[in-house]
This record gives C-alpha cells, sequence and structure tokens, in this order.
C-alpha cells in the first residue's frame, strides 16, 4: 500500500529529516511532540502535531503505547521513529502491527535480535562474522573470570542498548567488580535491562560501519563509513568511503555486513559496525544498529540516493528498488555533529535559547538542523543542533570546503563544539586518515594542555 499520512515519533533534525522526503512523496506528516518541541521548527513544518506526554522530558517519546495509540487515532497509515528513542523498539513495531499500522523499520524478529548485542554477536557467529573474545556476566565472580581469561583492557557492554551508554573500560583487574557495577547501574537505567557483557578491548581499532538496505527477500549495501572519532563511544565526525582501507578489506566488510543481514532476511535500513584492528587489517564484528543512522546524509551524499524514501518504500511493501550494481558512490563526504557543549568545561551540555543562528550554503555543503534564532535548545534531550555535511570530489577537497563551511556557522546564545572541529581538522593525524578511536582523547588532551 501507499501510504497517505505517516507519524513520526522523534524530534529535532531527524523529524525534519523525515518530514522532507515526505513532502517530496507526497505524503501528509503527523508530528508526536513533548511539550517542549509544541513550538520546534519541525513542529510548524509537519501537516499536523498531536502532543505526547504531560511534561517536557525524554519519557515523553519513550512510551511506545502512547505513540501507537496516537497513530492510530490520527489515522496514521505508518510510523516512522527516526533515530534513538523508540526506533529499535520490538515492543513499539509489535503495537503498530497490532493496530494496523506498518512500522518504517526492521521486524519485530530482528529488532529483538539486533537490539540483544548479545543474541547479536551469536547471530554473527552463525554467519562466520569475527568477534571480540568476551563473555556474557551475571555477577562480579563470573566478571572476574573472563577477565582473567580474555586480560585488560577489556569493555563492559550492554546487553540491550548502544549509543556508548552502559560501556565502561576495565583498565585493571582489580577495577572489575566496581566498573561492572556501575555499568549494570548505568544499563539498567537507560534500557531498562541490567545485562552486560564483557569484551577484549582492541586498542588500535577503528570504528567502521556498513549501510545495508533489504527488503526481507534481497539486500545490498552502500558503501561504508568511519565513524573513528569519538568522545566517550560518542562519535564526533563520520566519513565516507573509509580512508586508508586497503580494497580487500573493504570488500571483506561489505561482504560480511551482507552476511549478517542475509542471515536475519533483513528489511529495511541498518547498519552494521565493525572494529577494523589498525595494525592487523583484521576485523570484528560490534554490533547492528536496526533503523536509519545519525551520518546517513553522508552516504546519500556519495551515493545520491534518498535512504529515508528507500526505507518509506520498504515499509509500503514495495520490492527494492536497488541493485548492487546501481549503487556507484561518487567523491568524499563529511559530517561534523555540531553540538551544545561547551569543551572548555569538559563538553557540559548548554542548553537555552539560540540568539542567533546562519549556516553557509553553496556546491557540496549540506545542512541538517532544526534550529533558527530565537530556538529554545532543551536540557531534556541529545544535544545536537546541526549536522555539517560536505562533499568534494576527494577528501583534500571536502576537508578544505569543511574548514570553510565550520568558518561560517554562526550560533550564539548557547556554547557549541565547533572550535573543536576546526582544531581536529588542523591536526596532521586527522589530515592523514585513518585515526583510531582512541586517537581524540589524546589529541584533545594535548590540544587543552597548550
Amino acid at each position: 500500500m501507499r501510504f497517505r499520512r505517516v507519524l513520526i515519533a522523534n524530534r529535532g533534525e531527524i523529524a525534519l529529516r523525515v518530514i522532507a522526503t515526505c513532502e517530496r512523496l507526497g505524503i501528509e506528516t503527523v508530528l508526536a511532540a513533548s511539550e517542549a518541541d509544541l513550538d520546534s521548527v519541525p513542529a510548524r513544518r509537519a501537516d499536523r502535531v498531536v502532543r505526547i506526554g504531560k511534561a517536557p522530558s525524554a519519557q515523553s517519546y519513550l512510551d511506545w503505547r502512547a505513540i501507537a495509540a496516537a497513530a492510530k487515532a490520527c489515522g496514521a497509515d505508518a510510523v516512522h521513529p527516526g533515530y534513538g528513542f523508540l526506533s529499535e523498539n520490538a515492543a513499539l513495531a509489535r503495537g503498530c502491527r497490532e493496530a494496523g499500522i506498518a512500522f518504517i523499520g526492521a521486524s519485530e524478529e530482528q529488532l529483538a535480535a539486533t537490539g540483544d548485542k548479545w543474541r547479536a554477536r551469536e547471530v554473527a557467529e552463525r554467519a562466520g562474522l569475527p568477534v571480540v573474545p568476551g563473555a556474557i556476566v551475571q555477577s562480579s565472580e563470573e566478571a572476574r573470570q573472563v577477565i582473567d581469561r580474555i586480560g585488560c583492557p577489556a569493555l563492559v557492554k550492554a546487553v540491550g542498548g548502544g549509543g556508548g551508554r552502559g560501556m565502561k573500560r576495565i583498565s585493571r583487574p582489580e577495577e572489575t567488580d566496581a566498573v561492572v557495577a556501575l555499568a549494570v547501574a548505568e544499563a539498567d537505567a537507560a534500557f531498562g535491562d541490567p545485562r552486560v557483557y564483557i569484551e577484549r578491548f582492541v586498542t588500535t581499532g577503528r570504528h567502521v560501519e556498513v549501510q545495508l538496505i533489504g527488503d526481507g527477500h534481497r539486500l545490498v549495501h552502500a558503501g561504508e563509513r568511519d565513524c573513528s572519532v569519538q568522545r566517550r563511544y560518542q562519535k564526533l565526525i563520520e566519513e565516507t568511503p573509509a580512508p586508508q582501507l586497503s580494497a580487500a578489506l573493504r570488500e571483506r566488510l561489505h561482504a560480511a555486513a551482507l552476511a549478517f543481514g542475509g542471515a536475519l532476511d533483513y528489511r529495511g535500513l541498518g547498519t552494521v559496525e565493525f572494529l577494523v584492528d589498525a595494525e592487523s587489517d583484521a576485523f570484528f564484528f560490534l554490533e547492528m544498529n536496526a533503523r536509519i543512522q545519525v551520518e546517513h546524509p553522508i552516504t546519500e551524499a556519495v551515493t545520491g540516493l534518498d535512504l529515508v524514501a528507500e526505507q518509506i518504500a520498504v515499509a509500503e511493501g514495495q520490492a527494492l528498488r536497488l541493485r548492487q550494481e546501481d549503487i556507484r558512490p561518487l567523491g568524499h563526504a563529511v559530517e561534523f555533529r555540531i553540538n551544545a557543549e561547551d569543551p572548555a568545561l569538559d563538553f557540559r551540555p548548554s542548553p537555552g535559547r539560540v540568539s542567533a543562528c546562519a549556516f553557509p550554503a553553496g556546491p557540496g555543503i549540506r545542512i541538517d538542523s532544526h534550529i533558527e534564532a530565537g530556538a529554545d535548545v532543551p536540557p531534556y534531550y541529545d544535544s545536537l543542533l546541526a549536522k555539517l555535511v560536505v562533499h568534494a570530489p576527494d577528501r583534500d577537497g571536502a576537508l578544505s570546503l569543511a574548514r570553510t563551511a565550520l568558518r561560517n556557522v554562526r550560533i550564539e546564545g548557547v556554547a557549541t563544539n565547533i572550535a573543536m572541529h576546526q582544531a581536529i581538522l588542523d591536526s596532521d593525524a586527522f589530515g592523514a586518515g585513518g585515526v583510531g578511536t582512541d586517537w581524540f582523547a589524546g589529541f584533545w588532551q594535548r590540544t587543552t594542555a597548550r
């Protein structure tokens, strides 16, 4: 069926992004908004707005029953969950199905398989993908036994979630009990699931992910993205194609992602994430994000695809419209996440009112943002203000364009991390390409010590 009306269960720039594609496709949009977002740019852009929740907090976007009920009440044909919040929530997918509403995302079974990170590891192993040595633990004693076997450093990860929440590093064996207890508490608070697992920490790793698009029968990839510039496991900069990868390794990553997606008969957009060992050219499966990614615009820039449109088409029941040979990435694209946070104060969030706002425009520049002068940045949500995406024929050209574009971003009234991005662009190591996930911490410490 072709959708007439879609309810968007999200906020900020991704809500605005989905609205833009729906407008182009002639689909009416209904935005489910919290009290804090009723006067936001996405709320004014949508055809209709329904209020969810009684308080201006993140909980408004986490009540799947309220979202499903709102979709049914407004006569929506489908729900688009964006990213974060309920985007990978199998209960929402089931609630939509039971209400006769399409869920623009993976199936309930696929969400259950990928949302449980340990279960996803088991799928990866069955599909022949390498995984980092580790084990799920249910007590401090089990945790210490795992550390004795795999050694330190190690990472504790939440079974039921991602995004860096519940992820803690064990540097020395004597830290095990305290770190695991902290990770369990954080995982329980963030995901309602206290289970954790421990895996070996690859100290020289790069974070490389592969974009998949499937219809449940056929699957293609849309290239890879390097997301290695991170702070406390949160991505700061992403680029495609991933620099400094051999052609053979790139092909192996693509093939591994397709194998994982194929093992699930995957439907919709999904990203298979890998840790690439920079010293040996080996790689390990990390997880699959069964949703659209924050960094999807760089893939759109080099492929010319509208990934939201492809996501909607599959959810409508259409067969996959792409063949692998149709996807021919051109040039190089980089995304910079501009956040309301103060790097001078250990990146403390900076909510408030935006008093002035201006973004650059021109060939090769894309801005995904929901802010404008006078907009409020509430303290309840992620601090992302905008994504600056640059696209050029090669990486050097993209980085040069980024330097110019960042100089022409003007956001006043709240602190931002723009100066941090400019410092990264001035770094020789980043300019050469191929930094690991541990690079930024040392770089920023050296930068702020000057």
